[in-house]
């Protein structure tokens, strides 16, 4: 017996094939249309489509696996039934199949099955080897349905916490050299006759952008072993310049592109090869870079010559002749993820992408990369300022997205380390970030999330350390009456403790206590609802570091589809 299927294309779901009880003589395809006029068929119960699996005739393999992926779509209940009827094992067996449709059906079945929130079904085409089984089909079809379908399943699977790194181990240099490489017009050798070529945005590049996507957010093990994928990081940021130059920066592969490098910047000052080299002494930092050296020091540090070393301080002799290293090659894989240079291709993002989570992920990726206490970051807090990308940062502040304005006020934190940026921004950022704030329990229009709220007063607090001018100005913002109101009235006692750190910060500059009198305010309005001042880190430097926890895409990055649609 055979099963007859929708057309191709068709979204609808079909009407049931029958199961004849008495099998006809000829092995030729049945048509709906005949099935229903003969009274002799009848809907095949599930357990019945599932033995057609392994019928010996591939048309009734690949009609019985388009069957399953149609009655699976968008029934998680099926979906069950045909993982405890073991037929997920079966069709994995199929993805292996010699005949084209064979394979492309059964795979068709899985990427349906292995959407959703039950698990277990991603963990039961793991249990059988099909992670292996999937990257086998991709590299051995050229078909491009086929290989959508693959890396759609990939991406499924990819959402399950537990499965990110045997995707990594089975299938990472694969998707980067079969789909992310050619696809993104990135060629690894840049003197052959083939030149780099713009991206192609196809469904595959999506999908697989998808996936790595999510299992960049596995861990330190899984960021490393993205940065050291052959080609991946090179690959990545052409496809990213290449949608800046077309102006194509909103679309779906754009935000994974730039989610997957925002997750592999994080903790990079930490985790590369080599970054002690490059780390800070305790009490200094890249002459002019940062810290509080003055500022006409800081033209002869960033025209384009290599720091002399390091100045001062008890560790003169251990890092007196560090210096950033020459280049006599062009720069390649996880070295541009923290070049200088990749700060302009951020800049233009947050300039022109329309997506609010490209615009988090491109003010993710600077705040990671300034992030901490070596020389690549202050190089890269400089070189925001010098693009003038401060202002591009501040006007983001005024956006009605949640995660862009928590995004880009943690920047703006990090970015503060350096003494020159941190009285730029006091100036001209400080009435943007306390027009964000609440008025105690009163919200302002945008309605942010404490995590939102919990990060500007942060930032502030960190723009108004050792910077009574800045301080100053907080107060001229009539920023006071917001804070007093949070630190007595909030729900939230992580809005409570930040607010209250700004408050004792202020209240610590004498010079400005009359200011305040004359507000209105006195010493009661400024004490402490928590257990005091916040601690300085050992280093004696304000700055932050685990900032931005890299996270996979939440609700979304999931495909379902009916049989060949």
């Amino acid at each position: 017996p055979s099963l007859s299927i929708s057309p191709e294309g068709d979204t609808r779901r079909p009407s049931c094939p029958k199961w004849t009880e008495t099998p006809p003589p000829s092995s030729s395809m049945v048509s709906l249309d005949s099935i229903r006029k003969d009274p002799r068929w009848r809907d095949p119960n599930l357990r019945e489509v599932i033995t057609m699996l392994s019928h010996p005739m591939d048309p009734v393999k690949s009609n019985a696996a388009a069957y399953l992926q149609h009655l699976c779509y968008e029934n998680d209940h099926m979906k069950q039934d045909v993982r405890q009827l073991k037929g997920v094992p079966v069709l994995v067996g199929l993805l292996d199949h010699p005949k084209a449709e064979v394979h492309r059906k059964a795979c068709g079945a899985l990427r349906n099955i292995s959407y959703g929130k039950d698990h277990h079904n991603k963990v039961a085409i793991k249990n059988c080897d099909g992670i292996p089984a999937l990257v086998r089909l991709l590299r051995k079809s050229s078909n491009m349905e086929v290989r959508e379908l693959v890396t759609g399943t990939l991406w499924n699977l990819s959402s399950h916490e537990p499965l990110k790194m045997m995707i990594i181990n089975h299938g990472l240099q694969t998707l980067t050299d079969e789909v992310i490489i050619p696809h993104s017009g990135w060629r690894r050798d840049p003197t052959e006759h083939s030149r780099p070529q713009e991206t192609e945005w196809t469904t595959v590049f999506k999908n697989t952008s998808g996936c790595l996507r999510n299992v960049s957010s596995d861990g330190a093990e899984a960021r490393q072993r993205l940065r050291e994928c052959e080609g991946l990081v090179d690959a990545l940021l052409h496809a990213l310049q290449s949608a800046v130059a077309h102006k194509e920066t909103d679309n779906k592969s754009v935000e994974n592109c730039v989610c997957i490098l925002r997750n592999l910047s994080y903790h990079v000052h930490k985790e590369v090869p080599g970054a002690e080299r490059f780390q800070e002494p305790v009490a200094n930092q890249v002459p002019g870079l940062g810290g509080n050296q003055k500022k006409k020091k800081e033209a002869d540090c960033f025209g384009g010559k290599k720091p002399k070393g390091w100045r001062n301080g008890p560790s003169d002799k251990k890092y007196g002749t560090l210096a950033l290293p020459k280049r006599t090659e062009p720069m390649k894989g996880l070295e541009l993820l923290y070049q200088p240079e990749v700060v302009r291709l951020y800049l233009s993002l947050l300039t022109c992408s329309q997506n609010h989570n490209t615009l988090e992920a491109a003010a993710g990726a600077l705040q990671n990369l300034a992030a901490g206490h070596w020389a690549w970051s202050s190089y890269i807090r400089a070189t925001v300022r010098k693009e003038k990308g401060l202002p591009v940062l501040v006007e983001l502040l005024r956006s009605d997205g949640d995660k862009v304005v928590r995004a880009v006020a943690i920047a703006l934190r990090n970015l503060a380390i350096d003494r020159r940026n941190k009285d730029l921004i006091g100036s001209y950022a400080m009435r943007d970030l306390v027009s964000n704030l609440p008025c105690g329990q009163q919200r302002p229009a945008k309605n942010l999330e404490g995590d939102t709220v919990v990060a500007i007063l942060n930032t502030i607090h960190e723009i108004i350390s050792d910077s009574p001018e800045n301080a100053r100005g907080l107060i001229q913002g009539h920023a006071i009456q917001k804070l007093v109101a949070i630190n007595k009235t909030s729900q939230s006692g992580r809005e409570t403790k930040a607010a209250s750190h700004v408050l004792q910060t202020v209240w610590a500059y004498k010079d400005l206590r009359n200011s305040l009198y004359k507000g209105g305010w006195n010493k009661s309005h400024f004490k402490s609802t928590t257990s005091g001042m916040p601690k300085k880190p050992k280093s004696g430097k304000s700055g932050y570091d685990d900032i931005t926890l890299p996270l996979m895409e939440k609700n979304q990055g999931h495909h379902e589809t009916v049989a060949s649609a």
